[in-house]
C-alpha cells in the first residue's frame, strides 16, 4: 500500500518549524471544508514475535508511477540492491509479496481481488474512502507507530480523516504548475500567459510561427487524469468539485464555461490531437521532444525530460485563469493504506509488520532516495533537509504550493465523481452538451 501524491498545504509552516530553507511544501489555502482532526494512533504495544519458524507475508499492491519504479522496488534501483531484498535483510520473519501494477489497471486488480475476498495487505493508491466506508480498512492508529505518525505532515493526514479516523497516510505528493519552453516563446515573441484570453492569443501566434509543426497547448482527459483537466479549468474559473460548504456542485455555470473552454482550445487546435487518448506523459513526451510549447505537469517533469534525453530549456509558471478569476495548482497526494484480514492467525503481529513496512519505506535513508529520483514531493518532514540539501531548486515550489487546492477524496463519491467528469470531458469532445453532461453526473452523485 503505497504512494500518495501531493498535497503540501502546510509545507512551509512546517519548514519554518523545522528551519529548513525551502522545500516541494505549499502554503496552500485550507480545503474549504477542514477535515476532522486525525485520531492518533495508540501507543505502540509491545513488539509481538511471529510463531517460531512461522514467517508474515504481506501481499503488497505499488502503483507505476514511472521508469524508476519497477528497479527501485524488485530490480537493483537502490544502489545495487531493492526495497524487497533490503527490507527482507532487515526484517527477518516478514516476507513481502510485492507486485507493481500500472495505474491504468490498479483499479481493476483491487476490485478484482477484493471481489474475489483476496485484498493485499498493503496497498498504494489515489482512493481510499470507498473502502473505508465499506470497512475493508484497518484504522491508521492500528498499526502506524507514534514517532512515524508524527512525522507526517498534518495537512496531508487531513485529507485521509473520515469521522475523526485516518484511513491512510500519504506516500508522497506532487503539484501542477504551467511548464514552457522558453527557447520558444523567446523565438516568436510571446509572454507567458496568465489569463484565458492570452492563452488563446499565445498559442495562435505559436502556431502560425511554427506552421502548426508544434502543439501549443497541451490537453489530457484520459481516463488516466481527465479529473485533473476538470480541476484545471474549473478552479480557474471560479468553480470546482465542491461549493464553499463542501456540498458537491458539479454543474455550477462555471463549470460548464469552464468545460467548454477546455473544449474549444482542441476544436480550435491549440492543443494536442486526441486529449481523450493522449495521457500527460504522452503530453510530457512531445515536450520533451520539443513537439510541444505549453504543458501542465508535476514538478517531477525536470526528472522526467532528462530521463527521456531532453534538454528542453524550461521554466514554470502558474496556471492560467479566466479573467478576474485567480489560478489555482493542483496538489495530488496518494496513500498507503492497510486492509483488514480477520483470516490472520496473529492480529498483532500482521500489525506489527505493516509498521515495519511503513518504517521502514519513510525512513530517510530509504525515502529521501526514492522521492528524489521520481521527483515527488514529500510526505514526512524528516526528509525535508535532506531534499533540499540534494536539490535547492526543490525550494522554488514553495510559490507553486501555496496556490494549491486539492481533490475532495475524502468524500465517498470521489471515485465515481472522478469517473463521471472524465466521461463528461469525453463526451464534450464529440459534440455531447457540456451543461447536459454535468446535469446528469450531479443528478447521479447528490441526486
Amino acid at each position: 500500500m503505497k504512494k500518495i501524491l501531493a498535497l503540501l498545504l502546510a509545507l512551509t509552516m512546517v519548514f519554518a518549524l523545522c528551519a529548513c530553507g525551502g522545500s516541494s511544501a505549499p502554503t496552500a489555502e485550507a480545503p474549504a471544508t477542514e477535515a476532522p482532526a486525525a485520531e492518533a494512533p495508540a501507543a505502540e504495544a509491545p513488539a509481538a514475535e511471529a510463531p517460531a519458524g512461522d514467517e508474515i507475508v504481506l501481499d503488497v499492491i505499488i502503483c507505476q508511477y514511472g521508469p524508476n519504479t519497477n528497479e527501485w522496488f524488485l530490480g537493483s534501483g537502490m544502489n545495487g540492491t531493492n526495497f524487497v531484498d533490503k527490507f527482507e535483510a532487515e526484517n527477518p520473519g516478514v516476507k513481502l509479496n510485492l507486485e507493481v501494477v500500472s495505474w491504468n489497471d490498479v483499479y481493476t486488480v483491487v476490485d478484482t481481488r477484493i471481489a474475489s475476498g483476496n485484498a493485499p495487505d498493503i496497498l498504494n493508491i489515489d482512493v481510499f474512502a470507498n473502502y473505508a466506508n465499506e470497512g475493508l480498512l484497518m484504522p491508521v492508529s492500528e498499526y502506524c507507530p507514534d514517532e512515524l505518525f508524527n512525522d507526517f505532515f498534518p495537512s496531508f493526514i487531513d485529507q485521509s480523516v473520515i469521522d475523526g479516523v485516518c484511513w491512510a497516510v500519504p506516500d508522497l505528493a506532487s503539484a501542477r504548475a504551467l511548464f514552457y519552453n522558453v527557447d520558444m516563446f523567446e523565438e516568436v515573441g510571446v509572454e507567458v500567459p496568465t489569463t484565458w484570453a492570452e492563452l488563446e492569443d499565445v498559442s495562435q501566434a505559436i502556431l502560425d510561427y511554427y506552421d502548426g509543426e508544434v502543439y501549443p497547448w497541451g490537453i489530457d482527459m484520459t481516463t488516466d487524469e481527465g479529473q485533473a483537466a476538470f480541476a484545471y479549468y474549473t478552479w480557474g474559473n471560479g468553480g470546482g468539485f465542491v461549493d464553499a460548504d463542501g456540498n458537491w456542485a458539479l454543474n455550477s455555470a462555471e463549470n460548464v464555461e469552464a468545460i467548454e473552454y477546455a473544449v474549444s482550445l482542441v476544436k480550435n487546435g491549440y492543443t494536442n490531437p486526441n486529449p481523450e487518448t493522449q495521457t500527460r506523459y504522452d503530453l510530457q513526451d512531445m515536450f520533451a521532444a520539443g513537439k510541444m510549447a505549453m504543458v501542465i505537469a508535476p514538478n517531477s517533469l525536470p526528472t522526467y525530460v532528462s530521463d527521456k534525453g531532453g534538454t528542453i530549456n524550461m521554466a514554470t509558471a502558474g496556471i492560467p485563469a479566466n479573467e478576474g478569476k485567480t489560478g489555482s495548482s493542483v496538489g495530488v497526494m496518494d496513500r498507503v493504506m492497510a486492509f483488514k484480514d480477520d483470516a490472520a492467525p496473529d492480529q498483532a503481529a500482521r500489525n506489527e509488520a505493516i509498521g515495519k513496512f511503513l518504517t521502514f519505506f519513510y525512513n530517510p535513508e530509504n525515502y529521501v532516495g526514492w522521492v528524489s529520483m521520481e521527483g515527488f514531493l514529500p510526505a514526512v518532514n524528516s526528509a525535508v533537509e535532506a531534499l533540499v540539501a540534494s536539490d535547492p531548486s526543490f525550494a522554488g515550489w514553495l510559490d507553486v504550493l501555496g496556490s494549491c487546492q486539492f481533490y475532495p477524496t475524502s468524500m465517498a463519491e470521489w471515485d465515481a465523481v472522478k469517473q463521471g467528469v472524465i466521461a463528461a470531458e469525453q463526451n464534450a469532445l464529440t459534440g455531447a452538451d457540456v451543461q447536459a453532461e454535468l446535469d446528469a453526473l450531479q443528478t447521479q452523485i447528490a441526486g
